[in-house]
């Protein structure tokens, strides 16, 4: 994994890109050759911000990108906590290859199968595995074409965290979410 360590607002030593280097290279193991990490560290310089020591780290993979952000008054802290969610976010995405995998293998036996094949059954996955998240809710909606300022209004007005909605500026669809500091993102499609 091609491992990549900068410092913002924050006085980055040797020990502490040493400890960052050390905690995401083992991530290593779960990830295929080819993958990329940016791990950026930094103070904020706000004093009523109470967890000022932030790390986010950013995994480019030849699937997804995989990022996380966490912050603590103590810079190391920030780094263990962040490196346990990346961990459990690696693992989530190498399990749903694994799964993803499995399935093709399952029709390609049920394919010989029907060709007269004769195939010898595998066991079974263990009772004790929890299945990855269900989707449990289906939800519809009218989209309609609006700028982001009136979709950030909607957002506000609905309560929700993000708000789908069509920009009658680019005619695409686009999605208005709060951020944590409080302001707003705006998140365009590209065709």
């Amino acid at each position: 994994m091609n491992l990549t360590v900068k410092g913002r607002n924050l006085v980055l030593t040797d020990a502490i890109g040493k400890y960052a280097e050390e905690k995401m290279g083992k991530l290593d193991k779960y990830l295929a050759n080819g993958a990329r990490c940016e791990v950026e560290l930094w103070t904020e310089k706000n004093p009523s911000i109470a967890d000022n020591q932030v790390v986010e780290v950013t995994i480019f993979t030849k699937g997804p990108v995989i990022r996380a952000r966490e912050a603590s008054p103590d810079i190391y802290a920030s780094i263990d906590l962040v490196f346990a969610k990346l961990e459990r976010q690696v693992k989530k995405y190498r399990g749903k290859l694994v799964s993803r995998s499995q399935g093709a293998h399952k029709e390609a036996k049920e394919a010989l199968v029907l060709e007269g094949f004769q195939i010898t059954e595998e066991p079974e996955e263990s009772e004790n595995e929890t299945p990855g998240p269900l989707i449990v809710k289906t939800k519809q909606f009218m989209i309609k074409p609006m700028t982001p300022e009136e979709a950030a209004l909607q957002l506000e007005l609905v309560g929700h965290d993000f708000y789908v909605f069509t920009s009658s500026e680019t005619n695409e669809t686009a999605v208005v979410y709060r951020r944590r500091d409080g302001n707003y993102g705006l998140i365009e499609a590209q065709s």
